[in-house]
């Protein structure tokens, strides 16, 4: 945490803590048919851009025609990904009773199984946000995105690694659940990865042979196009999920905190971490539907499982209560988040020594149990 970060005394604590509970109770007495309607609109938008997409493709041998089909595909794949597949696995919909729409039961159009992706983004990321040593989200094992994660030469490759992340993203999602650096580092057993790594065989090859042998099959003469288009399509939501969730995460002023900092921690506390590690991008309202309304990330990591859709309509709310306790709401626009994360991706890849800091990792490093400085 960094040392300039507002802290409240344990009863400003509690008071945060009921305020919020208190705007989260009001939403949620609230959610009905309008509630019910957006998501049905948003599955059936979403559903007749997938036919257009595909259908188009047929005539991939007009150039403009298949043009068409691969931006129908686009958004139909990144709706499916974000509005629909991130927000119903979190369970915001559940309380509709519909199969369809339920937590438990649905499966998204991507490679990465439900199962396990719920495990390490509902339980993991949304339990333990920022939390160094705790949320793999944090450089998704991979990458160097704080000051606080010891440099080794390994990290001179920073930008290419978020590259390639950024355009096999939903490859990266997948094998997020089998915390590869635990099984280098000896941690974690081969043999205890056997379900995550069943689920993500059955998933990955399903989706591949739909992807890029069954549709493009179906399109007969046109396999080649039509495969082309698949994985075009899939680069586009692959390149903007990771853009959305970078910049909701890993932009200049999001904290850290480490496991001694946040031991024991009352309500107040939790909602107090989730503001100061998460960051919103603002924009349009057809921008914030395409983000999955993730562009409301501080409201989503204080209220994941409510509505996304319900984000824009509270957030002047959650900023007055932060201006209230005199905490940071951090928010800009999308070109400005992006290049701050792009500016430390690019930064922590260098050794600290180089950028004029302490050669040694700073306080609040994994196991240190000091206070950590932000980067």
């Amino acid at each position: 945490m960094s040392d300039k970060t507002v802290r409240l005394t344990p009863r400003q604590f509690e008071e945060l803590g009921r305020d919020l509970d208190a705007l989260r109770q009001r939403v949620v007495d609230d959610l009905g048919e309008e509630d019910r309607k957006y998501i049905y609109d948003v599955v059936k938008v979403q559903r007749a851009l997938e036919v257009a997409g595909r259908g188009l493709l047929f005539a991939g041998f007009f150039p403009p025609a298949w043009l068409a089909g691969v931006a129908a595909l686009s958004v139909s794949k990144i709706l499916d990904n974000m509005e629909i597949g991130h927000n119903v696995m979190h369970g915001q919909y559940d309380w509709m009773r519909d199969p369809a729409l339920n937590s438990k039961m649905f499966e998204w159009d991507t490679v990465a199984p439900a199962e396990n992706w719920k495990h390490s983004h509902n339980y993991i990321h949304h339990t333990f946000t920022n939390i160094l040593g705790k949320d793999r989200d944090i450089g998704y094992g991979v990458l160097r995105m704080d000051e606080a994660q010891r440099w080794n030469p390994y990290y001179l490759g920073n930008p290419v690694y978020a590259f390639l992340l950024m355009a096999f993203f939903q490859w990266g999602v997948m094998l997020h659940d089998m915390e590869t650096e635990r099984l280098i580092s000896g941690e974690k057993k081969w043999a205890d990865t056997a379900g995550v790594r069943k689920r993500m065989w059955h998933k990955g090859l399903k989706q591949t042979l739909k992807d890029y042998v069954l549709f493009p099959a179906l399109t007969g003469p046109m396999f080649v196009t039509t495969l082309a288009g698949n994985a075009t399509a899939n680069l586009v939501r692959n390149v903007w999920a990771f853009s959305i969730i970078f910049c909701g995460h890993f932009p200049s002023g999001v904290e850290s905190f480490t496991e001694e900092e946040t031991a024991n921690e009352t309500r107040g506390q939790w909602y107090y971490r989730q503001m100061l590690g998460s960051a919103n991008i603002s924009g349009s309202p057809l921008f914030h539907i395409m983000s999955g309304n993730l562009s409301h990330q501080i409201e989503h990591h204080l209220f994941p499982d409510i509505p996304a859709r319900r984000y824009p309509q509270i957030a002047p709310e959650v900023r007055a209560i932060c201006a209230k306790y005199g905490l940071p709401y951090n928010t800009g626009g999308l070109g400005k988040q992006l290049g701050s994360v792009v500016g430390k991706i690019v930064k922590l890849a260098l050794p600290d020594w180089l950028r004029g800091k302490p050669s040694t990792p700073p306080a609040g490093t994994v196991g240190d149990g000091r206070a950590l400085r932000a980067a």
